[in-house]
């Protein structure tokens, strides 16, 4: 495992009880959903840090090489096809540090919930089914499962019955609705539940999702 830890944007206290782990989507920052935090209506009787990662900064060929913030590279449109998997494994590994940083600093990884947007969400989806302890949930937002083919032989028993949350526009014409909606058949399939949810939007987020985000956090936090 990568002993690198990302450069994050935080909030909330230095000795929070649970932790949400959010990747940001792709060209875009740690800064990205700091102004959602005070929407969600968090608990009074709960202490939660936000940890906010900044993805590393690279060549993403679908948009002409050029360099920007990416938790891996896009090879073509069709996500499926060329996955940059070295890229999305290295990915995984800069999550997987940053749990057991929160672990070091006493939040135990049954307490720690993966979140992410696009293709923050994707490697939220890819670590959390790999991750060999009890997490607290994943959130996966306007996005897809990479690498779907290795999951049933590389998952861990530890998250079997982990609580998936999977949000998505019917207009997105960046992460098709379709890619998604196979994405949770197949999770399904493999006997994972998905509290799954669908909203007139494009590839963002609106006022109902961030609300049903709140109540599936707060049950988390329960």
């Amino acid at each position: 495992m990568s002993s690198h830890l990302l450069e994050c944007v935080e909030i909330g206290p230095a000795d929070a009880e649970f932790s949400v782990i959010w990747l940001h989507g792709l060209g875009a920052s740690g800064h990205d959903f700091e102004p959602i935090v005070p929407e969600l209506r968090l608990p009074t009787d709960k202490t939660v840090r936000f940890v906010f990662p900044h993805a590393p900064q690279q060549a993403v060929t679908i948009n002409s090489g050029v360099v920007m913030p990416a938790w891996y590279d896009f090879v073509a449109m069709d996500f499926l096809a060329q996955q940059d998997e070295a890229g999305i494994r290295q990915s995984e590994q800069h999550l997987q540090s940053l749990i057991a940083r929160e672990h070091e600093r006493g939040v135990p990884s049954e307490r720690v919930i993966l979140a992410g947007f696009s293709q923050g969400g994707a490697i939220a989806l890819h670590t959390g089914l790999r991750y060999p302890h009890r997490l607290g949930g994943v959130m996966a937002l306007s996005t897809y499962l990479p690498l779907d083919e290795r999951v049933a032989r590389e998952r861990h028993q530890a998250n079997q019955d982990i609580p998936i949350m999977m949000a998505h526009g019917t207009y997105d014409n960046v992460v098709p609705l379709r890619l998604a909606e196979m994405s949770r058949d197949y999770l399904q399939q493999l006997g994972y539940e998905v509290s799954w949810h669908e909203y007139p939007m494009e590839h963002s987020v609106m006022p109902a999702e961030i609300m049903d985000i709140s109540q599936w956090l707060n049950t988390r936090f329960k």
